[in-house]
């Protein structure tokens, strides 16, 4: 529709005779009319009769953009606070695994940390970030070997275990930082080694650490991740996740072979070399690290007991001789070590 145009909020003022301003105010007012009979007439040319009348679609397209606009606002919000929530609840685990985790014989064992810092392949003169440091033992365990380390984490008791452990073997080249991995507060390329270990299974988006990691990495410098992984049949993979989402609740998702190096691939670092080991140790002394909520802790020994059967987990997991118990089960988590150049 035309606009019509806003009539004037007083007439001009006549400077001839009355009857002259009323012929002048007649003749504008027909104007007028005439002006709106077009108008009017126009628009119903244009319209056929008895039409329902539809808007235009620019309202409609503006509309819709805004409602667009509001769902994208909704799921932001949304995967904002499952995000907190999922931190929370690593948080909440690592500050009550942070003891027991950190002294554990399978996570300190000297042999697979050498592992780790072959792959990395440090000089007097790296700078080394430890994403997920947790109590520390990756960070102490290169810190001789480089520059300076730095190990950042979200969970504040970690991070005190962590620096009791540089203190107790008197390393001063080590610096500690309480945040989280998804956002670093660190300027691109300033790492020239970026590590993670034990940690990828349990971010919502590994994807986007990973991205992180190239991001503060420097060129020329390594990218290291060390990660339990999953079989490639899909029903065993869901199964030891599930597994693990029951002894660790903030368990997201271990990945399989063909994911982690896809990470490697996709930050065009092309193919990773690749080391393996194996995580040994007994269901009950992995029942002691882990805060299962209640009644979970019987489920996951069922899970094991099944598996030495079916390989259900895809997983080795086998009974001592002798023992009757399900909690003494033995069981071996495949880890893989990734390392690729930062071009």
């Amino acid at each position: 529709m035309v606009p019509r145009r806003a009539l004037p909020k007083t007439l001009p003022r006549s400077t001839g005779s009355a009857s002259a301003a009323s012929s002048r105010s007649f003749a504008w007012g027909r104007c007028r009319t005439r002006s709106r009979h077009k108008i009017w007439s126009s628009s119903c040319a244009r319209s056929p009769r008895n039409s329902v009348h539809k808007p235009s679609p620019a309202p409609r397209a503006r509309a819709a953009a805004g409602k667009t606009r509001s769902r994208v606002r909704v799921l932001h919000r949304s995967k904002q606070m499952t995000d907190a929530a999922h931190q929370d609840l690593i948080r909440d685990q690592f500050t009550r695994q942070a003891t027991p985790f950190s002294t554990a014989a399978p996570i300190a064992n000297e042999a697979a940390l050498k592992l780790i810092i072959d792959a990395a392949r440090p000089g007097p003169d790296d700078r080394l970030l430890d994403l997920a440091c947790g109590g520390g033992i990756v960070v102490c365990a290169f810190a001789p070997y480089l520059r300076h380390a730095t190990g950042i984490d979200a969970t504040p008791a970690m991070l005190e275990r962590a620096r009791a452990l540089a203190a107790e073997k008197g390393i001063t080249n080590i610096s500690w930082q309480e945040g989280e991995v998804e956002h670093l507060p660190y300027p691109d390329s300033a790492f020239t080694i970026v590590v993670t270990r034990f940690a990828m299974h349990h971010f919502l988006d590994p994807a986007a650490v990973f991205r992180e990691m190239v991001r503060v990495c420097a060129p020329g410098g390594r990218i290291v991740v060390v990660d339990t992984y999953v079989s490639e049949d899909p029903a065993k993979a869901a199964a030891f996740n599930r597994l693990e989402r029951l002894r660790d609740p903030s368990h997201a998702r271990s990945l399989a072979l063909a994911e982690l190096k896809a990470l490697y691939r996709t930050a065009g670092l092309g193919e990773p070399r690749t080391s393996f080991y194996e995580l040994r140790d007994t269901v009950t002394n992995l029942l002691a690290r882990s805060f299962p909520n209640p009644g979970d802790d019987k489920k996951i020994i069922a899970m094991f007991e099944t598996a030495i059967t079916d390989d259900s987990l895809g997983i080795p997991v086998q009974r001592p001789a002798g023992s009757k118990g399900g909690d003494t089960l033995e069981y071996a988590y495949p880890v893989a070590i990734f390392a690729a150049g930062r071009h």
